[in-house]
């Protein structure tokens, strides 16, 4: 792929009509049958009869290259897969876990989707950051598309929208329990994620992300460098009195982020993540048919290759090369007598969370349609996984609460953190966490199953991963959580986090 630059947005009408969903499933023989349990992006109609099918490249073979493997998609859902397995026979290490709860859990999941949805099940949106923005019934996205000229085209304005999006989920850590946003558009506050998807597209609009003064709604590298952690905590209301966790880290990343986008061939000469946009649209593998067909591996590499130098070098290494959100599982075989790799699990959230977001302005104003979107996994963080443990399927073995208790003891002591509604406080890196991630994985491809069956839909009806997670396990663990510790509404599991996982 040769340097490009991007067209003159201009010399173009504009083109935004239409702007529905076209997410679409398209499985492949190379697919393992594990992943073809969890149906990929549809739009609300499915995939039309002209959209062809797309072969799909197969995973990095570990014994030659485990660095990649582990960095691919295809080894989320099948390393987790082993620790699954151990704990439908209850071997896990750090959690019991109760069967007989599953079908109760979905029936949770069930009741929370007909509760919103019923029965209009196809209008479930993919999820993704786009809703985070619409917080309030206010849709923002909407009204920032709307508010440019009409001269600029749809792929400008797509590129606009990767900006924002990947700004703001790089930005979309735990922020904690007492941190708000107060939006200056409308003076209401905002919390978590919905807060900081508030802040970040306010910031975006002020031109905070960019070097062109002429052009304040983009992200480039040179606007990032410009990126502090007192600039960035005031652009987010960070304060003594308004703490965000992992102001820090999140600033890091920005500054990572800034040098990643030097990577021409991803990013073009003026370094805006949007510009990938035009990379995957010339891509070889691109099927360039009644509408764009791009395989999710190619934008998984794009995320992957393009963003790996983002990620904080103390993370899990092969080699010298840093695998991001993977880490060294003791459900896994040990390294030795196994190979170094075998021990090592990889979740890849912020990426999977980043892929599930862009995804959607490409699809909505450019109609591009991801085949192979399949494999991607149900994000493994604490709403999802809270969820699981809320409703009694998993429940921490008594030394690790103990453990975690004694840790959120100490931590209270530190002042800004929380002290009531005690509950077990691990690392990000503990073995805990790692298993408890790897679980969620491998459950929320059963309970996608499950809840379909409960809803009675039909095979072309059935609701995909990514609309379970959205509808579903995201928002019931958020809730259960709410009616659970309704002082700190934290999940039942606390992480420490530093701003570059959660």
């Amino acid at each position: 792929m040769g340097i490009f630059k991007r067209k003159d947005s201009r010399n173009s009408i504009h083109s935004d009509k239409d702007e529905h969903d076209s997410f679409v499933s398209m499985s492949s023989a190379r697919i393992s049958s594990a992943s073809l349990r969890s149906p990929g992006f549809r739009g609300s109609t499915g995939r039309p009869a002209s959209i062809p099918e797309l072969p799909i490249s197969r995973p990095p073979d570990p014994a030659l290259d485990p660095a990649a493997y582990l960095r691919s998609i295809h080894a989320v859902r099948e390393r987790s897969g082993i620790v699954l397995d151990k704990a439908k026979k209850n071997q896990l290490n750090h959690f019991d876990v109760d069967m007989s709860k599953f079908k109760d859990t979905a029936s949770y999941v069930v009741s929370i989707i007909k509760r919103d949805y019923a029965p209009d099940y196809e209008s479930i949106p993919p999820h993704g950051r786009w809703q985070h923005f619409d917080v309030g019934g206010r849709p923002r996205i909407d009204q920032l598309l709307h508010s440019w000229p009409s001269t600029i085209d749809a792929q400008e304005r797509t590129r606009r929208l990767i900006d924002l999006f990947l700004v703001s989920v790089l930005l979309d850590a735990g922020a904690g329990n007492k941190w708000t946003y107060r939006s200056k558009e409308s003076n209401k506050y905002f919390s978590r994620s919905e807060g900081l998807a508030v802040a970040s597209l306010e910031m975006f609009k002020s031109g905070y992300f960019s070097s062109d003064p002429i052009e304040p709604c983009q992200v480039d590298g040179a606007g990032l460098k410009t990126i502090t952690v007192e600039k960035l905590a005031r652009g987010l209301q960070h304060s003594d009195e308004n703490p965000l966790e992992g102001l820090e880290g999140r600033a890091g990343l920005l500054a990572r982020l800034s040098e990643a986008l030097n990577n021409q061939e991803f990013f073009g000469v003026d370094a805006r993540p949007g510009n990938m946009l035009d990379y995957l649209l010339s891509h070889p593998a691109t099927l360039a048919s009644s509408v764009p067909i791009v395989p999710i591996t190619t934008l998984w590499s794009v995320l992957s290759d393009g963003l790996s130098s983002i990620w904080p070098p103390s993370r899990t290494q092969i080699d010298g090369t840093s695998l991001g959100d993977a880490w060294v599982c003791s459900d896994l075989p040990k390294s030795p007598p196994a190979q170094e790799w075998e021990s090592i699990i990889p979740f890849h959230k912020l990426t999977q969370w980043l892929c599930y977001s862009i995804m959607v302005p490409m699809s909505r104003l450019m109609h591009i349609y991801f085949s192979g979107s399949e494999l991607m996994t149900g994000l493994p963080e604490y709403r999802n996984g809270g969820l699981l443990i809320d409703m009694g399927l998993l429940t921490l073995k008594e030394p690790e609460m103990q453990r975690g208790i004694e840790a959120y003891k100490q931590n209270s002591q530190i002042k800004g953190q929380p002290s009531v509604e005690v509950v077990p406080l691990f690392s990000v890196d503990d073995d805990v966490i790692i298993e408890w991630r790897a679980v969620t994985v491998g459950f929320l491809d059963d309970l996608l199953e499950e809840v379909n069956f409960q809803l009675g839909l039909k095979p072309d009806e059935q609701l995909t991963l990514a609309q379970m997670l959205e509808a579903g396990t995201w928002k019931g663990g958020r809730e259960l959580a709410a009616v659970s510790r309704p002082n700190t509404k934290e999940p039942p599991i606390m992480i420490r986090s530093d701003g570059t996982v959660f």
